[in-house]
């Protein structure tokens, strides 16, 4: 992993991973592609990795795939179309296959692309300055990196084909009143938020949310029946398990679960 495209900082629980390139708004490039998605099945694959906080550096998240960079790599684009897809749709299946929350933490544009990695996350924190957009019909194209499956199950269809439809700027205000945004605070106190929330989560129980996170994405595409035979399956799995009974030992203690994934 290139320590220049991609920063990777790690506490006791939590994996911050930072896109790098500020100066193209952390545009996608082909080396930060491939580092990103190395990067996040590395941290979805430890142990120790509780909780996985995904954003961009110098006051934007991700503008999308950077075109300019694409071109120079390869003069001929279109004849790697669909191997480069499957580069991009590579990160956003590891983040929904990762057993652990990611969450995504936003400053400034989340464009394109960037805005389908931030669908992709199980929670997406927002500061004020904050837009989401799916510009791809701005240019002739769709969404690419799963849009037209988030954006639907967030706020409905109506407003989902506006916001592809249209490719127009949601504001981080906006976001959050469409369900979106679980959260919208000011860009000076983001990281504190969004690492306050990610302390939180890494002292909660891994198997549970790991059986939460593959029964919530089973659902959106199966029926009532399927979701309530995953949640047996992964409850069944998660009764059986250590950190099912030191949480019931501990609530009968009064005191804080310490959770050890086992």
């Amino acid at each position: 992993m290139s320590e220049d495209l991609l920063l990777l900082e790690r506490s006791e629980t939590i994996a911050v991973l930072t896109l790098n390139r500020p100066k193209t708004k952390n545009a996608l490039d082909t080396a930060l592609v491939e580092a990103l998605g190395g990067a996040l099945r590395r941290v979805a694959d430890d142990p120790a990795v509780r909780v996985v906080v995904l954003t961009g550096a110098g006051g934007a998240f991700c503008a999308g795939a950077d075109l300019k960079a694409g071109l120079g790599d390869n003069p001929d684009l279109a004849g790697g179309l669909d191997a480069a897809l499957d580069r991009y749709h590579a990160m956003i299946r590891s983040i929904v296959g990762a057993p652990k929350p990611i969450i995504a933490m936003v400053d400034g544009p989340a464009v394109g692309f960037g805005c389908d990695l931030a669908l992709a996350c199980d929670l997406r924190v927002l500061s004020t300055g904050a837009y989401l957009q799916e510009k791809f019909v701005k240019i002739g194209l769709m969404p690419d990196g799963g849009g037209t499956f988030w954006l639907p199950r967030l706020v409905g269809l109506g407003r989902a084909m506006e916001i592809i439809l249209l490719g127009e700027p949601v504001d981080a205000e906006r976001a959050l009143a469409l369900g979106i945004a679980n959260r919208v605070v000011t860009p000076a106190s983001l990281r504190h938020e969004t690492m306050s929330l990610a302390e939180n989560l890494a002292k909660g129980p891994p198997l549970a949310f790991a059986e939460i996170k593959r029964a919530v994405r089973a659902g959106l595409g199966g029926t009532i029946d399927t979701a309530l035979d995953a949640e047996k399956q992964g409850q069944l799995r998660c009764l059986r398990s250590g950190d099912c009974t030191e949480g019931v030992t501990a609530w009968m203690q009064k005191r804080e679960p310490d959770f050890q994934g086992k």
